[in-house]
């Protein structure tokens, strides 16, 4: 078994600091930070970001006229003179915004932003009805599950598929499935660039799957890549496309792992059902957030844990040690060959060999 260490340091697990004294949080950067957060995510929907990581130069009545007649461009001044209040812009002369060096670290870690005010806006704002039982995620408090897609989608591409990409240069496969897929944006970016290899996006959500199939017909795959709304794991859905899935050499997955395992009755045999959809399957590439574990600590709060903890903890689902993890595949007779540092913080990637 190879360790291999994160070569990515800005986003490498950091120690954890559940069981440390980090300094408090200050009521103006709780309230605050709030507050940014909503912002950061406005201008990523309104392709502001996009802009400025093309240009670092905004004009802000070009962008007012592209947004058309119906754009509120006092509205649109304030959301920007907000961003630049947090340090991410610089207003220029009046009518212009320049992208800072802090602006761009946002850019690259949008993704979370996406993730959770986007995906995870609602849970959270009704965390007091879920906890009196007044209302319960799944019923009458719900995520978006597009946008945490598009989130997970943002994030693979800022700091996780350099690491994907040189973990899967030693795996060699033809038919490669994603399982939770999402907008399939992984799957498709992979395959295209592994001529003569097919894929398939499978995923559970719907409004994904639509979001796939654009992602896929945009790349150009659509001969190659397929998305599919399925869950693998039920054998009823299963069976509608066995024999798509039969021809899989090779399987991944992006943080659904937890998910898979929410169920203590079914948790033991996850990853033996995992192997039975995928009959031909022989690597598994894996990857997943890890409950932090009590044994290390730090002073600081890292990006995304809390986040991640709490929104999990609203919705039901437990979190599982690294320890825990391992001993689910030995147990499914998957061998790890390599276990590496995957981008957000506490997350690792394993490529397991079925024996």
């Amino acid at each position: 078994m190879t360790v291999v260490q994160d070569h990515t340091t800005a986003l490498a697990p950091p120690a954890d600091w559940a069981g440390a004294a980090p300094a408090p949080m200050g009521v103006d950067q709780a309230f605050n930070g709030y507050v940014a957060a909503t912002v950061v995510h406005a201008l990523d929907r309104l392709g502001i970001w996009d802009r400025l990581a093309a240009d670092p130069l905004l004009d802000l009545r070009v962008v007012a006229a592209d947004l058309g007649p119906a754009v509120r461009e006092r509205v649109l001044r304030e959301l920007v003179r907000a961003a630049a209040t947090c340090g991410w812009l610089r207003l220029q002369d009046g009518d212009k915004a320049l992208l800072t060096s802090a602006g761009q670290e946002i850019i690259r870690m949008r993704g979370y932003f996406t993730w959770g005010v986007g995906g995870y806006d609602e849970v959270f704002a009704q965390a007091h009805r879920i906890v009196s039982g007044e209302a319960a995620f799944g019923t009458g408090v719900l995520r978006d599950e597009a946008m945490v897609a598009l989130g997970s989608g943002q994030n693979d591409r800022s700091f996780m598929a350099g690491t994907l990409d040189e973990v899967l240069a030693d795996v060699d496969f033809s038919v490669l499935a994603d399982l939770g897929s999402g907008i399939s944006a992984r799957v498709s970016r992979v395959v295209g660039e592994r001529p003569g290899t097919r894929g398939l996006g499978l995923d559970i959500s719907g409004p994904a799957t639509e979001l796939g199939h654009r992602t896929i017909a945009e790349a150009g795959l659509a001969d190659r890549v397929q998305a599919i709304q399925t869950d693998v794991l039920d054998v009823c859905h299963r069976d509608a496309h066995r024999d798509k899935l039969a021809e899989v050499d090779t399987v991944m997955s992006f943080f659904l792992l937890h998910d898979l395992l929410a169920d203590p009755v079914t948790r033991p045999h996850t990853f033996t059902r995992m192997r039975e959809a995928f009959p031909a399957a022989r690597t598994f590439v894996l990857a997943d957030t890890v409950l932090r574990p009590d044994s290390e600590n730090a002073t600081a709060l890292p990006v995304f844990s809390l986040g991640y903890e709490l929104a999990h903890a609203l919705m039901g689902v437990p979190l599982h040690t690294k320890e825990t993890y391992e001993e689910l595949f030995a147990a499914a007779g998957l061998v790890p060959r390599r276990i590496v540092p995957f981008g957000t913080p506490h997350s690792w990637l394993y490529v397991l060999e079925a024996h």
